[in-house]
């Protein structure tokens, strides 16, 4: 990449801690607004991209090409990457607020959300969000002590819960073409699976899957669909009614005989995991009648309960919060700003990712224009100054 110019005194330097939709997206509205300021995306990882890369599902391409319009950021509109550096341990947050004039965190959550109940640390117990990653190649992912066997229980019934079904039900063959490396086809073993159940609190009208994702699953050869606790009350919209007609009609027209089956269960609360040195069971207890339980002998348990911060992160959001901060808008204090999961929380799509990041870039471009934040500071020259063997990573790019 070529030096950087001397900026013009009223554009910024900026730092985005995060390359995934979050950041990439703060980066294309930060640049429409200054064409010539310096903008530096750093990442733990050595690659950009994060959930794009590594969680969404690999057969999911339409998804994924959301990349393409990143990679013009980088080569084309001046934005630079920065690998293989942890903002918190390689490069510590002060540092970077101290050459950059706006700083804003946009890591994600990516810790798997513990189910909470006996047994959930029992070998055999995965997050979804590990499976994921392991299946799209992430670098800080190991094969080690997987194992999912041929009967599963997935537990949540979101869009996560049907990419594991799909991907599980998908041939090995079809894997290694979509490129996951053969050694994580070969732990998983996705031709072995007979039996998947799919176990959520939510009534079938309440569950957090789409429409699409559950009728992509009808694509797959060789599977039988069943459901349970389709009930019509506590319907209240045509959402609602569509979604649970959805999974009636999966389950009513899928074969009668197959090798391969889904089990819907919907309305159930997991109470605890049993087994000794492995997976044996999991027994789950009524939402509507307590005195109603659910018990499924399986040898896997995957949990899609959704994703939060890990207690480990370097970089906490809550460590920076104070009576000033407005979260609605991803201010944190003069000049450090959140964006993504890591302000909102783990919910929304991509697209509602790019929606968040134009509302804090927004409040960053109104906070410089009305001169709340006065730009002055050198940016990435200033850093490596500080920091001088970080300098080898300055030029990569994705």
């Amino acid at each position: 990449m070529n030096a950087i110019k001397d900026l013009p005194s009223q554009s910024p330097t900026i730092a985005i801690v995060g390359s995934g939709p979050s950041g990439c997206y703060l980066a294309q509205y930060l640049r429409k607004r200054w064409k010539e300021a310096e903008i530096v995306i750093f990442d733990r990882l050595p690659v950009p991209y994060g959930l794009v890369r590594f969680g969404v599902a690999p057969d999911h391409l339409g998804t994924k090409a959301v990349a393409r319009q990143f990679d013009r950021l980088f080569e084309r509109e001046g934005v630079r990457f920065i690998g293989e550096t942890e903002i918190g341990n390689r490069v510590t947050l002060q540092e970077l607020r101290d050459a950059f004039d706006i700083v804003v965190l946009a890591s994600g959550l990516h810790g798997d959300r513990a189910l909470g109940v006996p047994g959930d640390t029992l070998p055999g117990v995965h997050g979804a969000g590990r499976i994921t990653r392991l299946i799209n190649g992430h670098p800080g992912e190991q094969i080690d002590g997987l194992r999912i066997g041929e009967r599963i229980a997935i537990v949540g019934n979101g869009n996560v819960a049907m990419d594991l079904v799909r991907l599980l039900l998908t041939s090995p063959e079809r894997l290694l073409e979509l490129g996951v490396a053969e050694d994580v086809v070969r732990a998983l073993e996705p031709g072995s699976v007979k039996r998947i159940d799919v176990v959520g609190r939510s009534a079938a009208h309440d569950a957090k899957f789409d429409l699409a994702m559950l009728r992509e699953l009808t694509k797959l050869p060789d599977v039988s669909f069943v459901a349970q606790n389709l009930a019509d009350e506590g319907i209240a919209d045509a959402d609602g009614i569509a979604k649970r007609d959805a999974v009636a009609e999966i389950a009513g027209g899928s074969p009668a005989r197959a090798a391969r089956s889904v089990h819907f269960h919907f309305g159930w609360t997991p109470e605890r995991i049993i087994g000794q040195d492995k997976v044996q069971s999991i027994a789950f207890r009524s939402t509507a009648d307590e005195n109603s339980t659910l018990l499924l002998d399986v040898e896997g348990v995957l949990t899609a309960i959704g994703f939060e911060e890990l207690t480990t992160s370097p970089i906490r959001r809550s460590h920076h919060e104070s009576a000033e901060s407005e979260l609605d808008k991803g201010y944190l204090s003069p000049g450090l700003y959140c964006a993504g999961w890591l302000r909102r929380g783990p919910r929304g799509t991509i697209p509602q990712n790019r929606v968040d990041s134009k509302m804090v870039a927004d409040a960053i471009i109104e906070a410089v224009d009305t001169a709340q934040l006065v730009p002055g500071k050198p940016g990435l020259p200033a850093l490596l100054a500080q920091n001088p063997s970080n300098s080898r990573h300055t030029e990569e790019s994705a």
